[in-house]
């Protein structure tokens, strides 16, 4: 393995938070795709939590600290940040990966693009995580995931993929996907920054949070922010925290962190772990501490240390 899982989802997270970070310095502060990333936390806690996806505890959670879940305008597209986790803890099996994300979504009101969107960005994580990425196979295979749609997407993909092929630079295809005002040119964007620097994650997210066009971008309400977190998940999966300069994640103290309610670095790091800890089926006993209580039990500090692993599935299904 290049990568230890580990590093993977810690750097897929990561990735949103910074691609987050940097879009944020060239366009106006958008609260509503802050509120996402916020969701995306509280489903990460449920995962770990429940050791599945439980829309009921999403929606608990999520009206508990008052979101605002109703999409629109202005919000559907940042609602694929909040599959994110999902797609992390379902990544090893594409059917339960697909079934998993429609799930989540079924919270909102979604757009058919923001479906696409969620798919196309998930299996490529996924792809990531389970190391079978292939450049030039992914577009490809990204579209026979998205199975028949009436959305652009699959068109835009293709069109990446004939720029990538041509060498286009960035400047180029930021003109090409800011013709028109669509969600879908966000997501074929995010994908172009990916691709073309693959194995760069600084240099994909510095792309992907561009501004020499701004003023161009803006005026055709281009979603920078969103660009630039999807890029920046899409990296961080392939490239993991191993690509994520220091200085960068550094970038994320605590006066960073406030806008996800989280008070540091560490904290968001310990959420990512203990997902991978839930996934691969491991069982903390300090974790479930009333099971032990139920039987009449009294565990010593040592042993509420312990844990148990297995396999997925073998302690409990997902």
């Amino acid at each position: 393995m290049r990568y230890s899982l580990v590093s993977r989802f810690r750097g897929t997270i990561l990735g949103v938070l910074l691609g987050q970070t940097l879009a944020k310095d060239y366009e106006q502060k958008s609260q509503n795709c802050f509120e996402m990333v916020k969701i995306a936390i509280l489903g990460t806690q449920s995962l770990i939590s429940l050791g599945k996806l439980d829309l009921d505890d999403w929606l608990k959670r999520q009206q508990q600290r008052s979101f605002d879940l109703h999409i629109n305008n202005k919000v559907s597209l940042q609602a694929i940040l909040a599959t994110i986790p999902v797609a992390l803890f379902f990544h090893e099996n594409k059917i339960k990966l697909r079934e998993n994300l429609l799930r989540v979504l079924q919270i909102w009101e979604y757009d058919p693009v923001v479906r696409d969107g969620t798919l196309a960005v998930g299996y490529a994580i996924a792809k990531s995580l389970t190391e079978k990425l292939q450049p030039r196979t992914l577009i490809p295979q990204i579209i026979a995931f998205l199975g028949e749609t009436s959305t652009s997407i699959p068109q835009n993909l293709l069109k990446v993929n004939d720029l990538l092929e041509q060498g286009v630079g960035l400047e180029k295809a930021q003109a090409e996907f800011s013709k028109q005002e669509k969600w879908s040119n966000a997501i074929a964007m995010a994908f172009y920054c990916f691709l073309s620097t693959l194995e760069d994650f600084p240099l994909a997210v510095l792309r992907a949070t561009d501004n020499g066009n701004v003023a161009r971008l803006e005026a055709r309400n281009s979603h920078l922010q969103i660009i630039g977190a999807i890029t920046g998940a899409l990296s961080g999966a392939y490239n993991s925290t191993v690509g994520i300069p220091v200085k960068w994640q550094i970038l994320l103290s605590s006066g960073n962190l406030t806008a996800w309610e989280l008070t540091s670095l560490d904290q968001m790091l310990e959420l990512a772990d203990a997902l991978v800890a839930v996934w691969s089926g491991v069982y903390s006993v300090a974790l479930h501490p009333s099971e032990s209580q139920e039987q009449g039990c009294v565990m010593s500090n040592e042993q509420a240390l312990l844990c148990v692993y297995a396999a997925p599935h073998v302690i409990r299904s997902r």
